[in-house]
């Protein structure tokens, strides 16, 4: 692979993740602190509008803006249609012979403690989250879509795309630890592809622990939308733990548990994030998965 010549560190996709922007903030007026040697670093604020206002959008979810499809349509005029169009023209490196890294910054109010995700198993991916993963026993891996599939999120305009998703945080609300462990994240992922490009990154030997995303769960609702039933305390605050069969999923709001019917074993996580009731997911489900880093 060619060496990677530039980074952009995106804060702010979210206008109501403030782990994010005040950390672009942050690297904007302090850029000696994502300076390295070998390739470019730039700190964006993806969604400046919706930052102001304290509000997640808009008009759209920027973050579900990122189809082809979309990206390509003129007839798509929303603020966020409009932003999503402007940073693809900057960062996309999909069809272009460099290479460029996206780290997308969110937060979550989830309880998912630090979690890198990856929109593609490209071996840079895999090596880079195996280091990462040595660094940091407790961060989790989450692998969200297949390799070469198209996707709406920011991430995805870059092969080498990921996210640093961070939680339990509230909406609006900055969280000094997370914050803190979110810098020092970026710092050591910046670390990694400067050893990466100058070819002094030792191999990783142990095997990395992978969460595949294999579906989405809606709370249970009736023919109106409205909900049935809300997280199970049981399953609240288990993000990465197993869910078995017959485990409690969600408790109706007349005390009635309701079960988890599938035939295996699975993780979820994303569990009770508060912006997804709008878009009918009350959990994502996964698959773990042990794989080798090239």
């Amino acid at each position: 692979m060619n060496k990677i010549k530039r980074v952009a560190i995106i804060g702010g996709t979210h206008g109501n993740e403030l782990t994010g922007i005040y950390l672009v903030k942050k690297f904007a007026r302090e850029p000696n602190l994502i300076a390295r040697s070998t390739f470019e670093t730039i700190a964006l604020l993806a969604n400046p509008k919706a930052c102001e206002i304290g509000k997640r959008y808009i008009d759209i979810d920027l973050n579900r803006c990122f189809l082809r499809q979309d990206l390509e349509n003129p007839n798509l005029s929303s603020y966020e249609a409009q932003r999503a169009k402007e940073i693809y023209h900057i960062f996309s490196s999909k069809n272009t012979e460099h290479s460029d890294l996206i780290i997308d910054l969110h937060s979550t109010t989830a309880h998912m403690g630090l979690t890198f995700i990856l929109d593609s198993r490209h071996p840079f991916n895999l090596r880079l989250a195996a280091h990462l993963t040595s660094f940091y026993p407790n961060l989790k891996v989450l692998a969200s879509g297949t390799q070469n599939e198209d996707s709406s999120v920011l991430r995805s305009i870059s092969q080498l795309g990921c996210t640093l998703e961070v939680g339990a945080v509230a909406q609006g609300v900055l969280d000094g630890t997370l914050f803190q462990q979110t810098e020092e994240l970026v710092g050591t992922i910046l670390d990694c592809i400067e050893a990466d490009n100058q070819g002094t990154i030792p191999p990783v030997k142990n095997p990395l622990t992978i969460y595949q995303k294999i579906q989405s769960i809606d709370y249970p609702r009736n023919e109106s939308g409205e909900l049935q039933a809300m997280i199970h305390p049981r399953l609240q605050f288990r993000d990465y733990e197993p869910l078995n069969p017959g485990d409690p999923m969600f408790l109706t709001f007349d005390g009635e548990s309701v079960l988890y019917e599938g035939k295996s074993t699975v993780y979820p996580v994303f569990i009770n994030e508060a912006a997804y009731y709008e878009k009918g997911i009350a959990m994502y489900l996964t698959q773990k998965q042990i794989v080798i880093s090239q």
